[in-house]
């Protein structure tokens, strides 16, 4: 029987996902894909990985700061906003990346595109009364 990753989560699913490629660790529950984002620490200046599910948007990665609804942003968002050139791991593909908020018309339409793959998200939404951001990480 194969290692699945479903029951991965922070630390334990990003060390298993750089171990092994991504062979454990990019297929998620309910085989969302997942992405390990790199981002750098807003006051530590340390790099700080986060395991997220991602969309594609082309060439564009997407990826949404929801924490599962919780009444503020993730970290890794207020490190983005602070510093938005990061690293993500898709596999065991290093790709620099440039990371935006998405607004208007794109959000909506990248918002659909992510409920797609983890229908989840439109819940989230009703539990918190932030807007939920919609982050795109454009390769450079």
């Amino acid at each position: 029987m194969s290692e699945t990753a479903e029951h991965l989560h922070g630390a334990a699913h990003t060390r298993r996902y750089r171990e092994t490629g991504g062979k454990v660790g990019h297929d998620w529950k309910r085989g969302a894909p997942t992405l390990i984002l790199t981002t750098t620490g807003r006051r530590s200046g340390q790099p700080r990985d986060t395991p997220l599910i991602y969309g594609r948007d082309g060439e564009r990665y997407v990826v949404i700061a929801s924490q599962g609804g919780a009444p503020a942003h993730p970290g890794w968002y207020h490190n983005l906003e602070a510093d938005p050139d990061a690293e993500i791991q898709v596999w065991d593909d290093a790709i620099p990346v440039r990371a935006r908020t998405a607004d208007g018309d794109e959000r909506e339409r990248l918002w659909r595109l992510m409920n797609d793959i983890w229908p989840d998200y439109d819940a989230y939404q009703t539990r918190t009364e932030r807007r939920i951001p919609v982050v795109v990480l454009e390769p450079v």
